[in-house]
């Protein structure tokens, strides 16, 4: 299946708008926002677990991503209650469950072979950190070569010099209103950007976002 998988070309999303799927395994759902593969892919996604769901274990070559909108995920190795952030690293492997349903952002296999570090972060409690311009704070969640996540948070009146993504960008926004020159994105809102393109962000009443940066390059193999 190919959807939005050529990461040359800018795409915007209101998750709010679209449809949820049927996953092969009973009592998970998903709105799909972008995937390349069948069944195992490189894809990016809203997972939504019913009460009692569950995957057998399984491994993720090329790694996962995951952060908890909503109530809770369990695993074999712990539990992870809303905005958890999970890095499961190339090569690892678990058996995911929700007893009491929970909504996920999930990224699949798009980690480098080399990027061994699994991350378990409760953004709730972890300190942010002053951004490049006032009115940012960032709280990083990962970085390994060129792509890093964070969460970023723009207090109101926020706005950012125009700026070139080298690798790209993607952007769910968690909550909020988020603009540029092309647009405005509230909450649920997904955009990637690709390699080199760019914008003049700002947000006028405030917002909270993920953003991944760095991973999405066209011109190398």
């Amino acid at each position: 299946m190919q959807l939005n998988a050529d990461t040359s070309l800018r795409v915007v999303l209101s998750t709010a708008d679209m449809p949820w799927v049927d996953s092969p395994q009973p009592g998970v759902r998903r709105k799909l926002l972008t995937r390349d593969g069948g069944e195992v892919a490189r894809a990016t996604s809203l997972v939504a677990y019913a009460p009692g769901a569950s995957f057998a274990s399984h491994r993720h070559d090329l790694g996962e991503e995951i952060l908890v909108l909503e109530g809770h995920l369990q695993d074999e190795h712990g539990a992870y209650g809303p905005g958890t952030y999970l890095k499961n690293p190339p090569g690892s492997s678990h058996a995911p469950r929700s007893d009491s349903g929970c909504l996920l952002f999930v990224k699949l296999r798009h980690l480098a072979p080399t990027d061994t570090e699994r991350v378990v972060l409760d953004t709730r409690t972890a300190p942010w950190r002053p951004g490049l311009v006032e009115g940012l704070t960032v709280l990083p969640l990962s970085s390994h070569g060129t792509a890093h996540a964070a969460l970023v948070r723009w207090a109101p009146q926020t706005r950012f010099s125009a700026h070139r993504h080298w690798g790209g960008e993607e952007i769910l926004v968690l909550d909020g209103v988020f603009e540029d020159e092309h647009g405005s994105y509230p909450s649920g809102t997904w955009l990637r950007s690709p390699h080199l393109s760019e914008h003049r962000p700002f947000s006028t009443s405030g917002c909270t976002l993920f953003v991944k940066t760095g991973h999405l390059r066209t011109d190398i193999a």
